[in-house]
């Protein structure tokens, strides 16, 4: 249906799937994308900015995708540490679907690509790397990092990529008015237009 979005559960459309050529942490591969999903031609710009942007991740525990869509950020993780599990979270089962036959086709087993319901309440991570879905609203937007930030290890830290125009500084702000008692929030970098934020938990005492 016309109205999909790639924020919807199950997209209405017919499934036509195409290949894409794209670099992942300095590799070239040929990926499996489809209609119904994210950006599904190439990485988008702010993907882009974030991976060329984000630190080394860490090696061991449990690292987030938030919003992974077909897989970019993920599979650089899982790539770039095979000690650790990635876990790859989107409400957009297609994406999802996508990502598991990347990551088979890559040969990755440190990878799991789940609904957001489907991550035990258990786990927390050593980072969170995500490109987060501005366009579902901010209402949506903020109950979405109010969930997922809190899950962050003590001294742990989230990179996030949002688009200047589409609200990166109110978005910076509110994040520090409704949870700077826990986190310090900084502007790492600012290019092509976006930038990527850094969300650092406090230590606990």
């Amino acid at each position: 249906m016309a109205s999909d979005h790639y924020f919807t559960g199950v997209p209405g459309t017919e499934l036509k799937l195409r290949t894409v050529s794209v670099r992942l942490s300095g590799q070239d591969y040929e990926l499996t994308t489809s209609n119904g999903i994210f950006s599904p031609d190439r990485i988008d710009p702010g993907t882009q900015v974030l991976l060329a942007n984000a630190p080394t991740p860490p090696q061991t525990g449990n690292l987030l995708d938030l919003g992974c869509g077909w897989g970019p950020i993920s599979l650089t993780l899982a790539l770039e540490a095979p000690g650790a599990h990635v876990w790859a979270v989107d409400v957009n089962e297609r994406a999802l679907d996508l990502l598991r036959m990347n990551a088979e086709k890559l040969g990755l087993t440190n990878l799991t690509a789940a609904q957001p319901d489907q991550v035990p309440d258990d786990v927390r991570f050593q980072t969170i790397w995500s490109n987060p879905p501005i366009r579902v609203g901010k209402t949506e937007l903020h109950a979405m990092l109010e969930r997922w930030l809190p899950r962050l290890e003590p001294g742990s830290d989230a990179w996030l990529v949002v688009q200047r125009n589409l609200g990166s500084d109110s978005l910076h702000r509110w994040l520090q008015e409704t949870m700077g008692d826990d986190f310090e929030f900084t502007k790492e970098t600012i290019s092509k237009g976006y930038r990527v934020l850094r969300a650092l938990r406090a230590e606990t005492n």
